[in-house]
Order: structure tokens, then C-alpha cells, then sequence
């Protein structure tokens, strides 16, 4: 069996919020949108080759106890440009920090829960 790509499905409270991260500052463009009362409940976002799924997150609009989700690893063109950019359109990330393991990163809570750790290669 082989797999030529995968589409990971990205779980949402509220897509047009989670859309500024994802459109406004990661660069993606959504398509197939689809509404149930005139609220967005799905859409596809791309970038180049890039796809992902943003669905409206069941259940209870608080996150559980515990809750970590999906956690995403970004490879920056350049991470400090990136998290600049993250500063100044509002949203909290940690410092840039040179790892152990021969990365440097920084994180980004989305206001989903989920973790996003953007990495590149120390040298």
C-alpha cells in the first residue's frame, strides 16, 4: 500500500478565528467552504503544496482538561521574520530557543489548544 499524501483534519471552535492564523499569517488561501446557518463549518486551506481540513470542532466549546490535540511542526523560511510577524498581529509566542537536539523553535498556542513549534535547523 502506498499513501501519496495526507490531509490532516484540523478541529475548530471558531473557524473565521482560527482563519486569521491561518490565512492572514501563515499564507494559506481556503476553498471549499461550507456553511450551516450562516456560520463557515468546514473549509479546505492550501498553500503550494500544503493541504489541510478546518472543521467545526464538536462538543463543548470549552477545551477539556488535559486536552493537547494536534500539535504541528512549521520549518520556517525565517523564523524570526515569522515570529515578528505572529507578535505583531497579536498572538503570544515563546521565546526562540536553541535545542539540545539541533533545532531552534519557538511555540504557538492557538486559541484552540492546539501547539504549532516552529523549528529550523541550528547552525
Amino acid at each position: 500500500m502506498t499513501v501519496d499524501y495526507c490531509i490532516p483534519i484540523i478541529p475548530s471552535i471558531d473557524l473565521e478565528k482560527s482563519l486569521q492564523l491561518w490565512v492572514d499569517v501563515l499564507g494559506f488561501s481556503k476553498s471549499s467552504e461550507m456553511y450551516e446557518d450562516d456560520k463557515l463549518i468546514f473549509c479546505m486551506l492550501m498553500k503550494d503544496d500544503l493541504q489541510f481540513m478546518l472543521n467545526q470542532r464538536a462538543g463543548t466549546p470549552v477545551t477539556p482538561e488535559n486536552y493537547e490535540g494536534i500539535r504541528l511542526y512549521w520549518t520556517p523560511k525565517d523564523i524570526h521574520i515569522l515570529r515578528e510577524s505572529l507578535l505583531s498581529s497579536g498572538y503570544k509566542v515563546s521565546d526562540i530557543e536553541d535545542r539540545e537536539y539541533g533545532q531552534t523553535e519557538f511555540f504557538l498556542t492557538d486559541d484552540d489548544g492546539f501547539t504549532h513549534c516552529f523549528g529550523v535547523s541550528t547552525q
